[in-house]
């Protein structure tokens, strides 16, 4: 692919994908009959289906191209039993079009069958298995919804499915990490159960299973906590950690107490704030996208009127750093 010589970061990629300690793996794609079927049980919207078809013909026709999906897959899987390693997957540059926004579809396809039989030798339920990995298939639809084109917005997203770190429990999804230096120290430093490169859980809240109740989050992390100490159990998980604007308690300004996001905010200790705002992220979480001005915005929810209202007061949304104690901790 030409276009990726002359990208700087695709280059650096590429380069890194040169690590001789990076075992190269066996990668085969399903056939044209076969792939749709894949597709489907990922949860791949039917309208990019035939775009992906389309794009595995000229994917299979340039050596040049099944050479990389070769090398992205072996990077991507690298060092598997450690939460945060592999090589990741380049933002390609926009001069490399449909194929660009699409090559990591292939690199996560062509990787199932190693994630499912990681998955296979944890003893993880094929359920969640299915419902974990389908998380390719919404962030499709993301993309479809924002540009009506087939696409990953965030292509490095699901390496964390295809790698083994992530899994969907009931509302939420935890990932398995480990606490960077300074979430650990203040986690250490408060008399907490764990510090710095220690093993911990990072939630992530998806926006496609309903609202986000007191229960339904209280029923992810029993969940959780059952499902790393039986598939994980090298892996003590004394911590949760979330990184996101929704623990900016700016919110309760705005919000009344019993809300969802104020109630989820209440089970976290903030370790610290983001000192740069982000006001881009709300704005995108809560509304699709950044692209329509915020004059023409809705305003009908009380997040929709938060968000927006706080900027237009010039205000600004920060991420906040938290965590909480798994139970029994």
């Amino acid at each position: 692919m030409q276009v990726l010589k002359g990208d700087e970061a695709c280059a650096a990629w590429l380069k890194a994908l040169d690590d001789p300690a990076i075992p190269r793996l066996a990668v085969e794609l399903p056939d044209a009959l076969d792939l749709p079927d894949v597709l489907v049980d990922l949860a791949v919207p039917h309208e990019d289906i035939a775009q992906l078809l389309s794009l595995r013909r000229e994917l299979e026709g340039s050596p040049e191209l099944l050479a990389l999906l070769g090398r992205a897959v072996s990077g991507l899987l690298w060092k598997r039993d450690e939460p945060g390693e592999g090589t990741g997957l380049p933002e390609f540059p926009a001069a490399a079009g449909v194929m660009g926004r699409c090559f990591a579809v292939f690199v996560f396809v062509a990787a199932l069958p190693y994630t499912r039989a990681f998955h296979r030798s944890r003893g993880i339920p094929d359920d969640v298995s299915r419902r974990s990995l389908a998380d390719l298939g919404r962030n499709l639809a993301v993309h479809r919804r924002r540009f009506g084109t087939t696409g990953l917005l965030v292509p490095w997203w699901p390496t964390r499915h295809f790698r083994g770190d992530l899994y969907q429990l009931g509302r939420l999804q935890f990932e398995r990490a480990r606490l960077g230096r300074r979430t650990g120290t203040a986690i250490a430093g408060s008399g907490g159960p764990a510090g710095p490169g220690e093993p911990c859980l990072s939630v992530h809240i998806p926006d496609f299973r309903g609202p986000m109740t007191p229960e339904a989050c209280d029923d992810s992390i029993r969940r959780a906590s059952a499902f790393f100490a039986r598939h994980f159990p090298e892996e003590p998980m004394r911590v949760a950690v979330c990184h996101s604007w929704l623990l900016d308690r700016q919110l309760g300004r705005y919000l009344p107490a019993d809300s969802n996001i104020v109630r989820f905010q209440d089970r976290f200790r903030i370790a610290y704030m983001s000192d740069e705002p982000e006001d881009d992220t709300p704005v995108a979480f809560v509304f699709g996208g950044t692209e329509t001005p915020r004059d023409l915005l809705p305003r009908r929810s009380g997040v929709q009127r938060a968000v927006l209202g706080h900027l237009d007061a010039g205000g600004h949304w920060y991420a906040g750093h938290g965590w909480f104690p798994m139970p029994g901790e």
